[in-house]
């Protein structure tokens, strides 16, 4: 029990303002909070999964920037793909190609690929040698402290415009991607290269968002 609430407590103060936490609050403005919720317990648990029995493997055989890296820029994607996704009239009742749940569970999954929190839950599961007990604390962690974003995001829902809303969580995911790469590549590259690769993503993150958003007309 000493396993359970000990990785319980610890992880739910370091979500506490973390990006998954932001997230939850920018999906619960375009999904049902339950559908989001839901999303967040599943990838969550097969996450801190992932971290519990094979977090310390990837961490030696796969270098944490590249980790780091490829979660990023799947973020600039999906900030781009939600400014180009369907409007949100009715979204309750016509779900995405792939569901709601399932959206929103494969972007919790990727974010919290090398955060700090499933890192926090290797940890943790070194420290205290239960799997199990280690496995449900965070993940129950996670749940409360991301149902505080989704509350919230309800509340906006209510009260901005389906423009506002798309632009918004669009901004959050493509703002979490850059600074990733920021702390990606910065690791392995001098500035100069850094810096120029970083301009780079910038300018053709930007120049998609200007040709969606044109297109979508959601200026």
């Amino acid at each position: 029990m000493q396993a359970f609430i000990g990785s319980f407590i610890f992880v739910l103060l370091a979500e506490m303002g973390d990006k998954t936490q932001l997230l939850a609050m920018a999906f619960a403005a375009k999904y049902k909070a339950r559908h989001v919720l839901t999303a967040v317990f599943i990838a969550t648990l097969l996450n801190h999964s992932l971290a519990v029995l094979t977090g310390h493997f990837l961490t030696v055989v796969v270098p944490m920037w590249a980790i780091s890296f490829m979660a990023a820029v799947s973020f600039i994607i999906f900030g781009l793909w939600t400014l180009h996704g369907d409007s949100l009239h009715g979204e309750d009742k016509r779900p995405t190609r792939f569901g709601p749940v399932l959206t929103v569970a494969i972007a919790f999954f990727l974010a919290e690929m090398g955060d700090k929190t499933q890192l926090a839950t290797v940890s943790l599961a070194v420290k205290y040698r239960n799997m199990l007990h280690v496995l449900f604390g965070t993940t129950f962690a996670m749940v409360a402290a991301d149902a505080a974003g989704i509350l919230l995001g309800v509340v906006m829902r209510k009260h901005i415009p389906e423009r506002g809303i798309k632009w918004l969580a669009a901004s959050t995911f493509i703002i979490f991607g850059i600074s990733g790469i920021y702390g990606s590549i910065f690791e392995i590259f001098s500035s100069f290269y850094a810096w120029s690769i970083m301009l780079l993503i910038v300018a053709l993150t930007v120049y998609f968002a200007y040709r969606i958003a044109r297109k979508e007309r959601i200026f």
